[in-house]
């Protein structure tokens, strides 16, 4: 069926309009990495996209154009994450890892900055009639889905590696693990609550691993009071540093760990030993008592 003057005219307007966003994109990018020689967009260039996505977008007699407008933005994400992300995260490990997350994650939430307000009005009006994913949605399930989902066990070794690394006392990068737990509880849907979810119950997971192994070796080597000593300085690192690594919900969960690890799970032995300590003193106590003093002269 040949294409009437009218579907011809429709085309080409659509044609021009992309020209117009895909300029939009590449100066986006640029500007998020750091390759734009200027800082942002002019209020003339911010007028100019944002105009041409809504006449692409609004009905008028050469045809509506929402639905693949928010296609190309999603794809927007899928094809930057498979051509720059993916491959400057292959063959990074542990911290270099986790650098290069945090710096392309901080990329994306700018280009989704800039995006955003061009592409407003299909989040304003189609994506809100049709209940689809949000553009911020969009382009951060996108990321999760191609990134996060697919380094999240890596990323996860290499978090508890530094937290543990911090308990024995080792200095590290603070703010790097930080930024990984706000990326990881940034808000999604679907799958993303399920990472959320999962990188914090690991951690709690490893600290009841690591402080089960802490307490087995100090109910041998030290006294109940080096033992309660012990005990009280973890709790203070714990609540102090690690839990400013989690969500509130789970703070308090890292700290009933804790206490399990180290104090009720061994309630009994504890109890055994500081009546074990104690008792020596007590003997002696009551032999200097009963010792008869030698008379004067």
């Amino acid at each position: 069926m040949s294409m009437t003057t009218a579907d011809v005219k429709s085309s080409e307007r659509f044609e021009e309009g992309m020209v117009v966003i895909q300029e939009a994109v590449d100066r986006a990018i640029g500007i998020a990495e750091g390759t734009d020689n200027v800082q942002g967009f002019s209020s003339e260039d911010y007028m100019r996209y944002y105009t041409t996505i809504y006449e692409l977008s609004t009905p008028n007699p050469l045809g509506e154009y929402s639905r693949e407008l928010y296609d190309y933005y999603k794809k927007i994400f899928e094809e930057y994450i498979t051509s720059k992300v993916l491959p400057a995260l292959n063959g990074k490990r542990d911290q270099d890892l986790l650098q290069e997350i945090v710096r392309r994650w901080s990329i994306l939430k700018t280009m989704t900055l800039w995006l955003f307000r061009f592409f407003n009005y299909l989040d304003r009006y189609f994506i809100a009639r049709r209940k689809l994913p949000s553009l911020q949605q969009t382009s951060y399930n996108t990321f999760y889905n191609l990134v996060y989902a697919e380094t999240f066990g890596p990323v996860k070794d290499a978090v508890i590696a530094m937290i543990n690394r911090e308990r024995e006392g080792e200095q590290i990068d603070q703010a790097l693990v930080k930024s990984i737990l706000a990326i990881n509880a940034e808000n999604g849907v679907g799958s993303l609550k399920q990472h959320k979810q999962n990188l914090e119950e690991a951690i709690l997971k490893d600290t009841a691993a690591f402080y089960s192994q802490k307490a087995s070796y100090w109910m041998q080597k030290k006294s109940y009071n080096e033992y309660m000593l012990a005990v009280s300085q973890c709790l203070t690192h714990e609540k102090d540093t690690v839990s400013a690594y989690l969500q509130a919900e789970n703070q308090k969960k890292l700290l009933e760990v804790v206490e399990q690890e180290l104090l009720n799970a061994h309630a009994n032995e504890l109890e055994r030993k500081k009546q074990v300590d104690e008792f020596p003193l007590a003997d002696r106590k009551q032999t200097c008592s009963e010792a008869v003093l030698p008379s004067a002269q």
